[in-house]
């Protein structure tokens, strides 16, 4: 997944969630986030941030801010909007027979539908942000909506099909992503039941760069499937 018109800039500060201040050669911008969480960690004042310019007519800022660089040197992609990109490339090269996006599931629309033979699988994506110690955490905010796409996977699971829970690490070198408890119990305890209940969780480690967020060669639908 690449992004065009790529722009480096120094992150300022964060007035509210949807946009930020940043000085791109010089001048302030006030650029959009493209990410709603916290991302409190990251979000610092003097951060090496990238932004894009998309040029879509009526928008109100030039920029969206995609990656940050973290004090340890680690570049993230924080773009909200990139996993299910991503996870959508990735999945066509995974043999399947259907792939069907934004599908209807009870009360949710999941992801993604996938057919293989007679075989039938829902997965859920969420990006992970939060890295703490080389451990990936999610989410950095209460999620209800999480909560609910988890309840959902578990029904999913008891009905027949391979319910999948995929978390895109949207940094290098972290390949594990454990529930935070500590932010959002509720999640935490729906993230276990799922687990029990036979819900796949799946990691996907990624390699990112200012234009690109890419999952890591060698990673098989099938071969994770099976550990």
């Amino acid at each position: 997944m690449r992004y065009e018109n790529i722009t480096r800039g120094i992150f300022i500060d964060r007035p509210n969630r949807f946009v930020a201040r940043v000085e791109i050669d010089g001048k302030l911008e006030t650029v959009h986030v493209k990410n709603t969480g916290r991302c409190r960690e990251l979000l610092l004042p003097g951060a090496e941030v990238y932004l894009t310019e998309p040029s879509t007519p009526g928008r109100k800022t030039r920029y969206d801010l995609v990656a940050v660089r973290k004090e340890n040197g680690i570049l993230f992609n924080i773009d909200s909007q990139a996993p299910n990109k991503v996870v959508r490339e990735w999945l066509a090269g995974q043999a399947f027979d259907r792939v069907v996006s934004e599908y209807t599931y009870g009360n949710s629309r999941i992801d993604f539908y996938m057919e293989r033979g007679e075989r039938k699988y829902l997965m859920e994506v969420k990006g992970c942000t939060l890295e703490v110690d080389g451990i990936g955490y999610f989410p950095d905010a209460p999620t209800e909506r999480g909560v609910k796409h988890l309840h959902e996977l578990i029904r999913a699971a008891g009905e027949g099909y391979q319910a999948i829970a995929a978390f895109v690490i949207q940094m290098d070198g972290v390949t594990e992503v454990r529930p935070n408890a500590a932010t959002h119990p509720e999640f935490a305890a729906a993230f276990a039941e799922a687990a029990a209940a036979g819900v796949q969780i799946l990691m996907l480690p990624c390699h990112v760069e200012p234009d690109r967020l890419t999952v890591n060669p060698g990673y098989s639908l099938s071969t994770e499937l099976k550990k």
